[in-house]
């Protein structure tokens, strides 16, 4: 298949910059099987089964975009310039790997300096991508991310407004525990602590597992063949715990209903070798296309996705490449909000 295959034309007035409050007032496409509803994120409870499982990813977003002055007194040349970086990987030494623009300002041995307390210095490029090396660690650096960075926006929507204080309120979502991704589980936006309770008075259990979503997953993919691209890798844990309730809800014949594709990702990652869900603690790079055989997954809920993307493979895998064409048909045909800040789909394969 080609990347044609997942293209769609959205109009630019349905791209969300804002999320819908409170959280559950957004809306929800509701598809089982051939069957399209229109509903709200609040109707969860009432449309979900007693048994059910959501699986939610409880990743915490690091304000992970930093802006500073690089200075150069070397081979290179010297003076300052201005530089953008957005946090992608932890490395095991310390240091990080992150996207900056314009990178191709940089070069090993600048310095990059984002407050009187913070620098970092530029150990290696490769295109966008730039190896630092910050001059704190440990509380310090979360300190300092604390008070310099902003909330790492998806570039269509900080293409059109600057991050500010209200998004670090709604780029989080609100059982975040576990700090590390660099954008949000955009589908886990939607709930609150009410509809939370609403879910388990009405017989939904739900888990949590944690992916920290990396910035890769703002790249574009570049391959005309979908088969020959290459997913970034991304860590994650499922707990013995977690997979111990996934086990049994399958076992009761309840469904597993991931709320993202970061969790769908993950749990099927956990199953890849036995078929079977099991604790899983490391890097994952699998890509869902069409044709993945689902071991785990018997649904998911997740926010529309941009044209020619990975997530849209997913989908398309999940539900059919007909169907997921027909659902997004509708959603633009209805006004649906799109992408981070967008409504919400709940893809169910089977009516």
């Amino acid at each position: 298949m080609t990347l044609d295959d997942f293209d769609f034309d959205l109009p630019e007035r349905l791209i969300a910059l804002r999320p819908v409050r409170p959280r559950p007032a957004s809306r929800l496409l509701l598809a089982r099987g051939d069957a399209i509803a229109d509903r709200h994120v609040r109707d969860l409870p009432q449309i979900l089964r007693p048994g059910d499982l959501l699986v939610f990813n409880d990743t915490r977003v690091l304000p992970a975009r930093l802006r500073g002055l690089r200075r150069r007194d070397s081979a290179h040349g010297t003076g300052e310039s201005r530089i953008e970086v957005t946090l992608a990987t932890a490395r095991p030494d310390g240091s990080w790997t992150v996207l900056a623009k314009p990178a191709k300002r940089l070069a090993p041995g600048d310095v990059i300096v984002f407050d009187d307390a913070l620098s970092a210095e530029v150990l290696g490029r490769d295109g966008g991508e730039v190896h630092l090396r910050f001059d704190a660690e440990g509380d310090a650096f979360d300190a300092a991310l604390q008070r310099l960075g902003e909330m790492p926006l998806p570039p269509y929507i900080a293409g059109r407004r600057a991050a500010d204080a209200r998004d670090t309120e709604d780029y989080q979502t609100v059982f975040a525990r576990v700090p590390g991704a660099v954008a949000a589980p955009t589908a886990s936006l939607h709930f609150d602590e009410g509809l939370l309770a609403a879910l388990a008075a009405a017989g939904v259990a739900s888990t949590h597992v944690t992916l920290h979503v990396g910035a890769g997953t703002f790249l574009p993919v570049t391959a005309a063949r979908i088969e020959d691209h290459r997913m970034h890798a991304e860590w994650g844990e499922v707990t013995a715990a977690a997979a111990e309730t996934i086990a049994a809800t399958r076992a009761a014949g309840g469904r597993v209903i991931p709320v993202g594709t970061t969790a769908l990702r993950l749990i099927e990652s956990a199953a890849r070798g036995s078929g079977a869900i099991a604790p899983f603690r490391g890097e994952t790079d699998m890509f869902i296309r069409p044709g993945f055989a689902f071991r785990v997954a018997d649904g998911l809920m997740t926010n529309f996705h941009l044209p020619r993307s990975t997530l849209m493979m997913l989908v398309s895998a999940l539900m059919g490449v007909a169907r997921i064409r027909a659902i997004y048909a509708h959603a633009i045909a209805r006004d649906y909000r799109f992408f981070s800040y967008g409504d919400s789909s709940l893809l169910l394969p089977e009516d």
